[in-house]
């Protein structure tokens, strides 16, 4: 099973014209294979785990799940937890930018906020 989350065009009511992440990534690296570490240690799942940094645009894949299991249950379970782990513990930052012309920073652990 897989996800992929890609730059939405809609945050807040605001119009999204794209996104610019920016990460500590020496730092980012590291908590994204211990959560891949521990997830493989919950489940019996082979996870893989990317996300990208740099500018991206509307409809472009932002970060990708993939989940190897025998029983879709724990795939779900595991890969569930894995995007909430890396959007609560990696040090990713996202930078909106919108149709009005302006950009703003965006806490990724906010409630009902995406990275």
């Amino acid at each position: 099973m897989s996800f992929q989350g890609v730059v939405r065009n809609l945050h807040d009511g605001r119009l999204v014209t794209g996104i610019e992440y920016v990460a500590y990534e020496e730092m980012a690296e590291r908590e994204a294979a211990l959560i891949v570490r521990e997830a493989e240690a919950r489940w019996p799942v082979r996870v893989t785990l990317r996300h990208r940094l740099g500018a991206l645009n509307v409809g472009e894949v932002a970060v990708v799940v993939v989940i190897a299991a025998a029983h879709r249950g724990e795939a779900f379970t595991a890969c569930r937890w894995v995007i909430d782990e890396v959007k609560r513990r990696v040090p990713i930052w996202k930078h909106e930018s919108y149709a009005d012309g302006s950009s703003a920073w965006v806490d990724p652990t906010a409630p009902g906020t995406s990275r």
